[in-house]
């Protein structure tokens, strides 16, 4: 998942303080020779990655080939603060060339100037990338910003051995979900004699907007949404609507009246949740294939079986995420650019991004030559490629969705922190602050 920033105060301050630079920046603001990319016409292509150690290694990797192909030397950092350090180096207006980043940071990147438009024409292979990749990298303004580079969608890891335990199947409806996650709760599925289980993984901290990112795969299920397009580059706040108080409520009682989601969920991120599925404390995780590594090591593939995720009233739509390339306004290279660009979408870059061997980053592939199934060899992956294909679905990334999500996450987690709160009232209050922030941002209906 995309590490946003969570501080009110710094999320939407940041635009306005690079708004200045933005003129200069596109213009080629990197006078600045303090780093390899930015106006530096020599020199190694500077290219940064929002990555960990482990993803780091696979994109080192891509970047080796690349090198061995064209010649191009690569300078490349893997950043875990990106936002932080990117802003930082759009004050001293000094981008790095090339970054690879969540496709949902195109909006607030493009706001700001630091994007260059993409001329499809003008790169070899982009006819070959699927037609839903390209709608992640595309502007308010109708222009292109983006290249896609990974694409994935959301799934459900069950434990098997408990559902054998309890006597029952993988679920397929939201009554199912329940019904399973209170005998994973209550019936001892470990056998260990104690009620120490828990049936369903909540990542509900507020930090990132991690619970409006778990959220959003029930809110579209019950038929609701939390911005909508209404053309022509406006949005509209709909939080408020009947289905999202039927599912809100429904949400609120995995935590206060079923009480199956995890201890101290509502402060725990991905990484602080996953260990109480990886350790046999939880036994249902709604993620994103990213996952295969950790999960089939621990608890183990033979315990697991992976399904689609079950469906709400209006089916059992999922949150489509993935990284576009972005070409970063002031560089001096842009044949460099280029060149790396039309790698990264290229056959062999795709496969080794897929067969990394500590993690993909690389997970659904977006150029139409590359076969998913043959390259993973897992039919486990299928279920994913299927749900990217027919039922999912991704946060718009043509507005700044950061703070819209922050501030769904802040008031999911007070509602479901606060048995007694009315989730009418909250839902309403949240509409009103995001319909502010979409008018604060230009976009408002």
């Amino acid at each position: 998942m995309a590490m946003f920033r969570h501080s009110a105060t710094t999320r939407r301050l940041a635009p306005l303080a690079c708004a200045a630079l933005a003129g200069s920046l596109v213009a080629g603001c990197g006078a600045s020779t303090s780093g390899s990319g930015g106006g530096d016409a020599k020199g190694p292509l500077e290219v940064w990655t929002r990555s960990d150690t482990v993803d780091a290694k696979a994109y080192k990797r891509i970047f080796a080939a690349f090198t061995k192909k064209t010649g191009i030397k690569v300078d490349y950092k893997p950043v875990v603060d990106f936002d932080k350090l990117l802003q930082q180096r759009a004050a001293s207006k000094d981008l790095p060339d090339v970054t690879v980043n969540d496709m949902g940071s195109l909006g607030n990147y493009q706001s700001q100037g630091l994007l260059q438009p993409i001329d499809k024409k003008a790169i070899k292979g982009t006819s070959d990338i699927t037609g839903t990749a390209w709608s992640g990298a595309v502007g308010t303004d109708g222009k292109t910003y983006g290249i896609p580079f990974s694409r994935q969608a959301q799934g459900m890891f069950i434990r098997k051995d408990w559902l054998a335990k309890v006597g029952k199947k993988a679920p397929k409806t939201w009554a199912e979900l329940l019904d399973v996650a209170k005998a994973f709760t209550n019936e001892d599925p470990d056998g260990n004699g104690k009620k120490d289980t828990y049936g369903l993984l909540v990542p509900g901290s507020t930090n990132n907007g991690y619970l409006a990112w778990f959220a959003s795969n029930f809110i579209w299920q019950g038929g609701g949404d939390i911005v909508a397009s209404r053309g022509g580059g406006k949005y509209e706040a709909v939080a408020d609507s009947p289905a999202n108080v039927k599912t809100v409520t429904w949400l609120k009682g995995l935590y206060c009246s079923s009480k199956v989601t995890q201890p101290g969920s509502l402060t725990m991120t991905t990484g602080d949740s996953y260990p109480f599925f990886t350790q046999g404390k939880v036994g249902i995780s709604l993620t994103g294939p990213y996952e295969f590594p950790l999960f089939d090591k621990t608890p183990g593939k033979d315990k697991l079986e992976v399904i689609p995720a079950p469906k709400g009233p209006d089916g059992n739509t999922v949150l489509a995420e993935g990284e576009n390339v972005y070409l970063m306004a002031g560089s001096k290279k842009s044949e460099q650019q280029r060149k790396l660009a039309e790698f990264l979408i290229s056959p062999e870059a795709q496969k080794l991004g897929m067969t990394a061997p500590d993690a993909p980053v690389v997970r659904l592939s977006v150029n139409t030559k590359v076969d998913t199934g043959k390259v993973y060899n897992d039919p486990r992956w299928k279920i994913f490629s299927d749900a990217y294909a027919s039922d999912s679905k991704p946060f718009p990334s043509a507005i700044n969705y950061q703070p819209i999500r922050q501030d769904t996450a802040e008031s999911l987690n007070k509602l479901f922190a606060n048995c007694g709160s009315s989730v009418k009232s909250g839902l309403g209050e949240l509409n009103s602050t995001l319909q502010q922030e979409l008018k604060s941002q230009g976009v408002a209906k």
